[in-house]
């Protein structure tokens, strides 16, 4: 544990907001001369780089040729990237998941972004985790300006940060890389657990939403191709004769100094939150934070459909406003809210939604087009009860495991955020701390939720 590992002998104050001291005989010294500034724009040739992101995992490549998510007609302005070089994106930092990678590829990134290579024997993997800590803490809240909360190039090229000796650089690298493998092979096995249970309990749930819970009942065609026979007591109708849609907007006239929590596409994913939703004034939020739901909704994603972003409105986010890519699904009286989003998550209306999506690259669905899908539903609401509470006993147990190692990969990512701060900080000494050998496999660093991330909050790249 990060409280079993000693401190140095001797401090000194750094006068720095985010590391108040650090070890006597670390440096401090400018970023300016550990990290070079550079932007060279591909301009004609970008068809010869390799387009590269800035997510969750790090810098990764994408595939311009079948993408996911917006593309610019025209990479020209996009700047090239070398293998080692340091990417910031340094403005809507509170918003924006991840603001710091180290390139392992050479390629292209969007030219709203800042890239650095590292100068003067600096190990850039040291200079990664201590920018990746600031991160993970915002730490860097007292250099923002602006409503965009931007950290201007020339402020954080003349802020000075702690540098170790280089040989100590090199051994926290080596510390935290094999701390952080050690972590991540046992979040890789949680998350192998979770997807397991997930698959269970979606597939008691897809089946008793399909085919009810008696299987002595008579069946009948249900007249979807994609759900098949279904019992014969059922309705088959559009999903607009169940619910409305979208029925409470938020007006330009709300209180502009009140705040709202939002919610965006990026922050849903299949039946659940991936992320807390951000807290804005009104006057601050996204032009699309204007859809109001309550207790009992569904939305679902009308936009980038690929994804899946659809969740239950339960009391956790009954206060929320969501962003104007969803569709609000508002249950009338005729069928169980709860019940309505089994259905809605089946696999057969996932996959209504999928075909019914126009566009490639960036699949959407109308709300007209949604609310005219069929769904097939008991006619008797004792029924829809029943089907209800076998879910609720069947999928109990499976929930609580859910749970547990959900909280086990919270505590342990907690665990490696502070890792990393004591140890690039200097508040924890690690120098004589021997380590082991790291596969290439387990060099991989996870995040809680390593879903793959789009740019922005609404999943656009990164512009100014």
């Amino acid at each position: 544990m990060v409280n079993q590992l000693k401190s140095y002998e001797n401090y000194k104050e750094t006068g720095l907001l985010w590391v108040p001291q650090v070890p006597f005989h670390w440096e401090l010294t400018r970023t300016k001369n550990v990290m070079k500034l550079r932007k060279e724009v591909v301009g004609n040739d970008f068809d010869r780089y390799t387009l590269l992101s800035l997510t969750l995992k790090g810098i990764i490549s994408r595939d311009m040729k079948n993408p996911k998510g917006k593309f610019p007609k025209d990479f020209s302005t996009y700047q090239t990237v070398n293998a080692n070089d340091l990417v910031f994106c340094l403005f809507d930092i509170d918003e924006t998941p991840r603001t710091v990678g180290l390139s392992p590829l050479h390629g292209m990134i969007t030219g709203a972004y800042t890239i650095f290579n590292v100068v003067n024997n600096a190990n850039a993997m040291y200079l990664y985790y201590y920018y990746l800590s600031l991160d993970q803490h915002k730490s860097l809240k007292p250099l923002y300006t602006g409503l965009r909360k931007v950290i201007s190039t020339d402020t954080f090229s003349r802020t000075k940060i702690p540098l170790p000796p280089r040989p100590e650089q090199d051994q926290i690298v080596r510390f935290l890389d094999y701390k952080l493998a050690k972590i991540n092979k046992f979040i890789n096995t949680k998350k192998k657990l979770i997807s397991i249970l997930k698959e269970q309990k979606q597939g008691i749930i897809n089946d008793a939403v399909t085919k009810g819970i008696n299987r002595e009942a008579e069946m009948k065609q249900s007249g979807i191709a994609l759900l098949g026979e279904i019992p014969s007591n059922w309705d088959v109708k559009p999903l607009k004769h169940f619910v409305k849609s979208n029925t409470d907007t938020l007006s330009e006239t709300f209180d502009k100094e009140k705040e709202i929590n939002y919610i965006d596409i990026s922050t849903v994913g299949f039946g659940e939150l991936k992320r807390n939703p951000v807290k804005y004034k009104f006057k601050d939020a996204p032009s699309r934070a204007r859809r109001i739901v309550h207790y009992g909704d569904t939305i679902i994603s009308t936009v980038r459909t690929y994804l899946k972003s659809m969740c239950f409105v339960d009391d956790d986010i009954s206060d929320c406003i969501v962003s104007t890519g969803f569709a609000v699904l508002s249950p009338n009286k005729l069928v169980y809210p709860k019940l309505l989003n089994y259905v809605l998550s089946s696999n057969y209306f996932v996959d209504l939604v999928s075909r019914n999506s126009i566009g490639v690259s960036y699949p959407a669905i109308t709300e007209s087009k949604l609310v005219s899908l069929k769904v097939a539903l008991p006619t008797l609401i004792e029924e829809q009860r029943e089907i209800l509470d076998y879910i609720t006993e069947h999928t109990t147990k499976i929930n609580e495991r859910l749970s547990i190692a959900e909280k086990e990969i919270k505590l342990i990512n907690e665990y490696a955020t502070r890792l990393i701060l004591d140890v690039v900080t200097g508040k924890v000494d690690v120098r004589n701390i021997e380590v082991g050998h790291i596969s290439e496999d387990e060099m991989v660093i996870e995040d809680i939720e390593v879903e793959e991330l789009e740019e922005l909050l609404e999943g656009e790249e990164c512009e100014v």
